[in-house]
């Protein structure tokens, strides 16, 4: 009990959970929230991740970026550096039949943000990166017409890294913009190579039937459309595969979110620098 309570007064939250899957995790967030009770599932293939955890709460980390101590999840410096990646005119463009909307450009330290957040034990930082996001999806699309499907990962690449990066930056967009999420609105069927290795021949085939419709939407298909949501948008083969699963079920799919966009990617508009 007395852990319990010290553990709360540093502002962690403790979940319920199997004895095997008992942890703690901080909460940046206001006690009570929706954001409060969202938690990652502990993998233990991860101990960069748990050791990032467990430094959290009792020293201030240092940021993944560039080292410094510092308080937040990325000091001011790297947040200023990641922004200067923002496109200049955040909007959607058309490919085919699908809005895409990007954050930022895919290089320099927006590139470095995303590796750390995937592949360096740094899931935290989706909250800043998703509601840097959402701000800008504000500031564009006022309207809060859609529900939020983020793209899926197979489940074997999930328990290695331990979290799903789009289901991360989708909790902390929609927060921001209060559009429904469906977590579960699609899965990922078959495990896939990754898209940067291949052609553009070659990614089409990569996701043929990598998809399939979730138990929700099969057996409540959304009345909004839907909104798709990925970390990184390189020639659209990821956004085409999934919308086309969810519209053979009658589906409607407006678009797709990302944060960064590749040079492949960028079909029209132009990301500049913002500083």
């Amino acid at each position: 009990m007395k852990m319990e309570v010290g553990i709360q007064r540093l502002g962690v939250s403790k979940f319920s959970a199997p004895p095997s899957k008992l942890f703690f995790v901080l909460s940046p967030f206001p006690r009570g929230t929706l954001e409060e009770t969202l938690f990652i599932q502990r993998n233990d293939m991860n101990p960069a991740w748990k050791l990032n955890q467990l430094l959290g709460l009792f020293l201030e980390s240092p940021c993944p970026l560039c080292q410094r101590s510092q308080a937040q999840a990325l000091c001011v410096s790297c947040q200023r550096q990641i922004q200067r990646y923002r496109c200049s005119s955040a909007d959607a463009w058309q490919l085919g039949s699908l809005s895409v909307f990007a954050w930022g450009g895919y290089s320099g330290a927006l590139k470095r943000a995303i590796a750390a957040l995937k592949y360096e034990g740094n899931p935290h930082l989706a909250e800043i990166l998703g509601t840097w996001m959402a701000e800008s999806w504000r500031s564009v699309n006022p309207s809060t017409n859609g529900v939020v499907v983020p793209i899926p990962m197979h489940p074997s690449k999930k328990r290695q890294r331990g979290f799903n990066q789009a289901e991360l930056l989708a909790q902390h967009f929609c927060h921001i913009t209060q559009l429904p999420i469906a977590v579960n609105g699609l899965k990922r069927d078959r495990a896939t190579e990754a898209q940067f290795k291949l052609s553009s021949a070659e990614r089409e085939h990569n996701l043929a039937e990598a998809f399939s419709v979730g138990k929700p939407f099969l057996q409540k298909p959304p009345s909004r459309p839907v909104w798709l949501l990925d970390d990184i948008y390189t020639t659209g083969a990821t956004a085409s595969s999934a919308a086309q699963t969810l519209r053979q079920h009658g589906i409607r799919v407006q678009g797709i979110i990302v944060l960064a966009r590749t040079e492949a990617g960028m079909k029209s508009g132009k990301c500049e620098e913002a500083f």
